[in-house]
């Protein structure tokens, strides 16, 4: 017997849809998502219903602790920057409720530096090593001669980051306990459904207990080309407001570009080199105002 035969029996479906790694099942009693299960998501919902945020799946059964079965959550239309709005919302009070401070030390600060350095370093290797052979190419194809007009604004990037990364660690190591609290961990729009009685965040597969920056990284890097982050995060701030060292390094992440291949057609690298260009730009604009504010 599975889940599914569980509801079969209960709740005589009528019609099923694969929704992903998901099934939906509609019955005359209502419709329901069957997923498996990769952690034991009763307890974390349980934890965040004490710690008041309920802006989560209703589990209506566990089978074996291999599957959960939720209720399905219906979504009200919504125009696409509102969703967006309502989302800073429900991560700002999922950070705001559940946050609390863990004891760190320098070494661990020192650690997390001397991982983002690698990162650095690798990258600013990876896009030299690039534009040294396509800088040699007589004729270069359009998605090199594109790269090439890009390199220096990925330079400009990574020294940001490099720099600015001391500058995190100063303030940092002073500190002897770090904020922290439950973060999603794969935040995209799809896994936020927007519904005017509760909206609901859902996929909680990933959750984990880490500093609230890298919800916003992550959504960041999924979302950047669908929507305009910069009411997302003053809202967020409004909300839930980062220290300064949180912030230097959730600009530092976001401003660390992604890697690009040369693998596919000329048209298609053409159109990643501009994926790459839209995330530099998009990036610079929301990251100086906080700095230009800093400096008056």
């Amino acid at each position: 017997m599975s889940s599914l035969d569980i509801l079969k029996s209960k709740y005589k479906p009528y019609r099923y849809t694969i929704i992903g790694s998901a099934t939906k099942v509609d019955s005359s009693s209502g419709s329901f998502i069957i997923k498996r299960q990769n952690k034991d998501l009763f307890t974390l919902f349980n934890y965040l219903d004490i710690r008041g945020f309920t802006n989560h799946p209703n589990i209506v059964f566990n089978y074996q602790n291999k599957e959960n079965v939720f209720d399905y959550n219906r979504e009200d239309v919504i125009f696409k920057e509102q969703k967006l709005e309502e989302l800073s919302n429900v991560i700002a009070s999922l950070h705001n409720k559940t946050v609390y401070f863990k004891k760190t030390t320098v070494d661990d600060y020192k650690e997390i530096k001397e991982l983002i350095e690698e990162n650095i370093n690798y990258m600013q290797d990876y896009y030299e090593s690039l534009f040294k052979s396509f800088i040699l190419l007589e004729y270069p194809s359009p998605d090199k001669y594109l790269f090439l007009r890009t390199y220096f604004k990925i330079k400009l990037n990574l020294k940001f980051s490099r720099d600015h990364l001391d500058n995190w660690f100063k303030l940092s190591s002073n500190n002897s306990k770090e904020r922290v609290c439950v973060i999603h961990n794969n935040l995209k729009m799809d896994h936020f459904i927007y519904n005017k009685d509760k909206p609901i965040l859902i996929s909680f597969d990933n959750y984990k207990i880490d500093t609230p920056i890298l919800d916003i990284v992550h959504l960041y890097q999924n979302e950047y080309n669908n929507y305009d982050f910069s009411s997302f995060l003053d809202n967020y701030m409004n909300i839930f407001t980062l220290k300064d060292e949180e912030k230097e390094l959730l600009f530092i992440l976001l401003s660390i570009p992604f890697i690009i291949k040369f693998d596919k057609s000329i048209y298609e690298n053409t159109k990643t080199v501009r994926n790459l260009i839209n995330y530099i730009n998009k990036t610079d604009d929301l990251i100086r105002p906080y700095y230009l504010k800093k400096k008056e």
